[in-house]
């Protein structure tokens, strides 16, 4: 548990508005904002016909809203020695998680992804995710030496992520294990792993992706769908070509908000997975672009958070940002990528943006994570420049 002495401890002295990463709060502030004016617009069609009261879903996300600046706020008054100390315990816990859901989770569309809690079901795999790029970044400070000189440092964290990756693969959730992937050896690449190392596993997680894809049925419609949608336009292809139809109507500067033809029970999903289309075709390029440089700069902001604690000596909170960050990233590209036709669909949220609790509440947590490492570097400098001075 924390301790209440390790919280009142991290708030004195009282930080000021500079020892936090404004631009990174205002990415975050306006991400979210973005998204709960998105998914009302995007969910009214679909909860009218399924709930018969089109505000149904955006009261469900302002919930979810709210617990996440809760969560938010205590994240950012956790000290990071917590979650250096607690991370192997956060990872058997997230793996409990994983193991729990199988057994008793709540199957949606063949999936056994949510364990119920109340009215709502929690998506496991988003907690993982966390708790498992927390534990990499404590493995590269306690082994890095390990990591850089032999093949059983670089082995050690790839078998956890087997483990993990299988777990979540039984549910099955194919788009988590390769973010999970993807940050994964990102952060060994980042903390000097070789270079025939990092590139072995890039081409044996790339043959096992395309294996997963080969054996699933469902996964290789996806692909099929994605190559040559146009084939079966009410068919593999149907999803994919009313999204590519909501772009092409958005033109340079949208249709305007609320205005969208294609949430209108034509896209499926329209409020999650496929809610930048929806943005596409009411905001327009203009839109889609000034969004985009939201996310680039969020991601930013992020591994340069990153970069600064590992020159300040922290290096377990400057890997954890460097996960962070990469993650964000991946998980935008591969959102936006395959709403516009770039890559095959994944089932994967765009961050703070669309409506999906579970991974709103991990991402609030992650960017409160963000904001905590930077103000502990900022203060660690501040002490330090302070104390040079007074010798």
């Amino acid at each position: 548990m924390i301790a209440f002495a390790d919280i009142r401890d991290s708030l004195t002295p009282k930080p000021s508005a500079q020892l936090y990463d404004v631009p990174l709060l205002y990415c975050v502030i306006m991400l979210i904002g973005l998204g709960f004016v998105m998914v009302t617009s995007a969910s009214m069609p679909t909860a009218d016909r399924l709930f018969n009261n089109p505000y149904h879903i955006i009261i469900r996300h302002s919930m979810f809203l709210a617990m996440g600046f809760v969560l938010f706020w205590i994240t950012c008054c956790v000290p990071m020695t917590w979650w250096k100390r607690s991370n192997p315990y956060l990872l058997l816990f997230g793996m409990a998680l994983l193991i729990v859901v199988l057994i008793v989770g709540r199957e949606v569309n063949g999936a056994k992804r949510w364990i119920p809690v109340g009215p709502v079901g929690f998506q496991v795999a988003e907690a993982a995710k966390l708790f498992f790029f927390s534990y990499i970044a404590g493995y590269l400070v306690r082994k890095r030496e390990e990591v850089q000189e032999n093949i059983k440092g670089f082995a050690k964290p790839i078998a956890v992520f087997a483990v993990y990756a299988l777990l979540i693969l039984l549910q099955p959730d194919l788009g988590t294990v390769v973010v999970m992937f993807v940050t994964t050896v990102g952060l060994l690449f980042l903390a000097g792993a070789k270079l025939w190392q990092f590139f072995a596993l890039i081409l044996t997680g790339v043959g096992l992706v395309v294996l997963l894809i080969i054996v699933e049925p469902y996964r290789m419609a996806r692909v099929v769908g994605f190559l040559e949608p146009w084939d079966d336009p009410f068919g593999k292809g149907y999803q994919l070509v009313q999204s590519l139809m909501a772009y092409s109507q958005g033109g340079w500067f949208g249709q305007g908000l609320g205005n969208s033809v294609q949430k209108l029970q034509y896209l499926p999903e329209a409020h999650n997975d496929f809610i930048f289309a929806v943005i596409g075709e009411e905001l327009g390029f203009i839109g889609i672009v000034s969004i985009l440089m939201v996310f680039g700069t969020l991601v930013f902001r992020a591994l340069l958070i990153g970069q600064q604690a590992l020159k300040c000596g922290k290096e377990y909170e400057g890997y954890f940002a460097f996960a962070i960050g990469i993650w964000f990233a991946f998980q935008t590209m591969v959102n936006v990528g395959a709403s516009a036709g770039i890559l095959p669909t994944k089932g994967l949220t765009l961050p703070f943006v669309s409506y999906g609790g579970s991974s709103l509440l991990i991402m609030t947590i992650a960017a409160g994570i963000l904001l905590r490492v930077d103000f502990e570097t900022k203060m660690a400098t501040k002490q330090a420049t302070s104390g040079g001075g007074k010798r």
